[in-house]
């Protein structure tokens, strides 16, 4: 029979854990220009000082993707080498333990990964990648102390970012994180060196893309590593809250709308310090107020980011009237009219035209790809803002030029039509594959086409001509495409056989803005290239 708690050697260990936070500080959508009522890095803050406050002393970590999301990162701080990045300043005062890399934390190539180094006051994890000669990239893991217990915080990232960031990570090897976790973790415990293992995993539960090997699946390291007590999972952007064996596991939404807290005891009887109960929660952040001192300490950065909106993105305005790129003539979306679907993703739309329209006048391509990334995109009537183009392409990508073969473009294709299900007698509605996210989801300029989704995948593409005739096999096309779609999709599933012969100097959203100052009104135009068949 157990003793009564009040008289045993107990210890609780509090981990507050952060992932996915996008650089949301303010609690603060700048695309849309309106404060938050229920995220921000702000209001983790007041969280974590109410608990300190009370006596309660807190190991804090962030699981990733904290560097890279907004305007005021991805636009300003991130191309700024020479300030002081502010969401590594808002870490430092919120006393935070240890930051894994994660996979966005690539995009803008290995000097930001450097800087953030510098900057932060605490380890950069990230054990399961290496330099070409096998050192460490960054720190394996970090052990703290609380209570006179050893508190090991191995670090993962997404082993996919090569897929993502191809040529930015040259020179880097990206490991399978369960089996990297594995021996570590293992000698961690026979060694005596930590009484608790927690893993910070940059992933999604089951695998992203290697569903055979698990090297990207967050449950195996629950299965493969017995001795972690807790793992911390991101990426996907959900909440996770599950145990495999004795292994708490959680899991946050993104941009700071919630934080994993997990509890873990441990009793002292004198030798080694052994694990009695372990627990875990997942905290809404939308009943805190923002805390005051962090945000005072990003004030200037924040109003900085308002300010390089207002004045049209950095550059200069038409007519000198403050941010003001252009004039939208009409609104250029239709309202919603499939169910569960937005009619951008049906059918095709003034935004993707526009976006397409403005990559082939940079890029000189054939051909141009692109995704509707916000299902509720939308460049209404009136004046445009930079914040306006930051709504309709969110992403910092460049653009790519690489010569493909008909059959090559039309594989491409078959690829991008398997968002939708197959229609089956009864149905009502065009529905979308759950397996195949809305931002694998690509349309298509310069070609003419149908997609019948009346056929199975892989046979849905019919009709593909370019210039007024059938696309045979081997004619050659220059295709522009964005730099991810182009490693993570054409390069790692072997779609395309050539390289990139051109890349742009500026992102796609600069593009975008370039077009719209040219042109200073711009109309809701539609190509009417491409129709979805097949249904009732």
């Amino acid at each position: 029979m157990l003793e009564p708690a009040a008289s045993r050697n107990l210890r609780k260990i509090v981990i507050i854990a952060t992932s996915d936070v996008h650089g949301n500080l303010w609690g603060y959508r700048y695309e849309d220009g309106l404060d938050t009522v229920n995220d921000g890095l702000a209001r983790v803050a007041a969280y974590v000082r109410e608990l300190r406050e009370s006596g309660t002393e807190v190991l804090l970590i962030d699981n990733g993707d904290v560097f890279q999301g907004n305007m005021l990162t991805d636009d300003v701080y991130n191309k700024r080498p020479d300030d002081r990045h502010p969401v590594a300043a808002a870490l430092n005062a919120m006393g935070y333990a240890a930051l894994t890399l994660g996979n966005h934390e690539f995009n803008f190539g290995l000097a930001l990964i450097e800087r953030i180094k510098q900057e932060l006051s605490f380890p950069v994890l990230a054990a399961n990648v290496w330099d070409t000669e096998g050192r460490p990239f960054a720190q394996p893991y970090v052990i703290h102390e609380q209570h006179g217990i050893r508190i090991a915080v191995i670090g993962l990232t997404n082993p996919n970012v090569p897929r993502w960031d191809g040529s930015k990570v040259e020179g880097l090897r990206f490991g399978h994180m369960a089996e990297t976790a594995q021996p570590i973790a293992a000698a961690l415990r026979a060694e005596g060196k930590a009484d608790l293992i927690v893993i910070s995993a940059h992933a999604g539960m089951v695998a992203e893309f290697d569903e055979e090997g698990g090297s990207d699946a967050a449950g195996q390291i629950a299965e493969l590593v017995p001795e972690a007590d807790a793992l911390l999972v991101g990426h996907m952007h959900i909440t996770v809250n599950q145990r495999i064996g004795s292994t708490v596991i959680g899991g946050p939404r993104d941009r700071g709308r919630e934080v994993v807290r997990f509890d873990l005891t441990l009793e002292l009887d004198g030798g080694q310090p052994k694990v009695v109960n372990r627990e875990v929660t997942v905290v809404d952040m939308s009943g805190w107020k923002p805390d005051p001192e962090v945000r005072s300490l990003v004030a200037e950065a924040h109003e900085e980011t308002l300010r390089f909106i207002a004045e049209g993105g950095g550059g200069p305005s038409i007519e000198g009237e403050g941010g003001i790129l252009g004039y939208a003539a009409a609104d250029f979306q239709p309202p919603e009219e499939t169910s569960g679907l937005p009619a951008g993703r049906v059918q095709d739309t003034a935004v993707i035209t526009l976006i397409q329209r403005a990559m082939l006048e940079a890029s000189g391509a054939d051909v141009a790809a692109t995704s509707l990334f916000n299902d509720k995109a939308d460049l209404k009537q009136g004046p445009l803002t930079y914040a306006d183009v930051y709504r309709i392409y969110p992403f910092d990508n460049v653009l790519y030029v690489v010569t493909v073969t008909g059959k090559e473009l039309k594989a491409y294709m078959e690829a991008s039509a398997a968002h939708f299900r197959q229609w089956q007698p009864g149905d009502t509605n065009i529905a979308a594959d759950p397996e195949v996210p809305s931002y694998l989801y690509d349309m298509f300029a310069g070609v003419n086409y149908q997609i019948d989704i009346s056929q199975p995948v892989g046979q849905r593409i019919i009709h593909l001509g370019y210039r007024g005739r059938p696309l045979a096999d081997t004619y050659e096309l220059q295709l522009a495409v964005n730099n991810y779609r182009y490693s993570s999709l054409l390069k790692a599933s072997g779609l395309i056989r050539a390289v990139k012969h051109w890349e742009s100097d500026c992102s796609v959203r600069d593009m975008l803005v370039s077009y719209i100052r040219e042109r200073q009104t711009i109309m809701p135009e539609v190509d009417h290239n491409w129709s979805i068949v097949g249904m009732d």
